[in-house]
């Protein structure tokens, strides 16, 4: 016999593939492709669980509101400069060539490039993505940086020397200004990796002293 009975309205019940093992991945796998095609402001929680398969329901339970997905987002995307303290751990000696040349390789890989051209875009035009990449940068990279640094205003430095690759990848991968935009990655490392150096292991006063009072 036929089941005739009126369907009840309501969330439909999620299938395997809505829950399974993979979900999270795939959120995140969508929340990366729509920050980059839509930005931060027109990126909405539903639009990313569309694009995921899933309900928005999972995508709250996984990363909460669409600030911890975009951060969530970005810890996946930087995956590889949380590598950078392993750079830094082998010595100050070519500690400046060491640091351009991954940072350089990082960006030329077209894997990798695309998640952070996504997220820099992002954060470019709006200022609540922009505070999410800075606590980011700020606690999970720069910080570690610092801590092996055994030079004055350790923090500052590496905030100079993130900046300046920050600027070169801007220039060069996302405004595209030439001639820095088809320059070898060979020049670049040569020419940057002296700066770098000195901002990370020069013994001199990095930074002006504070204010009185301050």
């Amino acid at each position: 016999m036929t089941d005739t009975a009126p369907r009840r309205r309501g969330r439909p019940a999620r299938t395997g593939a809505e829950t399974g093992p993979g979900a999270r991945e795939r959120i995140l796998d969508a929340a990366r492709t729509e920050f980059a095609e839509r930005g931060y402001d027109k990126t909405t929680v539903r639009g990313i669980a569309k694009a995921a398969g899933v309900d928005p329901a999972l995508v709250h339970h996984y990363f909460g509101t669409k600030d911890e997905v975009f951060a969530a987002a970005i810890e996946v995307s930087f995956e590889p400069a949380l590598l950078v303290p392993l750079i830094l751990g082998q010595g100050t000696a070519g500690i400046g060539e060491r640091l351009a040349r991954y940072f350089i390789g990082v960006w030329e890989n077209p894997a990798t490039r695309g998640p952070l051209l996504a997220v820099i875009r992002s954060a470019l035009t709006h200022e609540a993505a922009a505070k999410v990449l800075r606590g980011f940068v700020l606690r999970r990279l720069l910080e570690r940086i610092a801590a092996d640094l055994d030079v004055p205003n350790p923090k500052f430095r590496a905030e100079l020397a993130a900046s300046h690759m920050i600027g070169i990848a801007v220039l060069r991968y996302l405004i595209k200004v030439e001639p820095l935009a088809s320059a070898p990655p060979e020049d670049i490392i040569t020419m940057v990796a002296p700066t770098l150096q000195r901002y990370l292991t020069d013994p001199g006063p990095a930074a002006p002293s504070s204010p009185s009072g301050v």
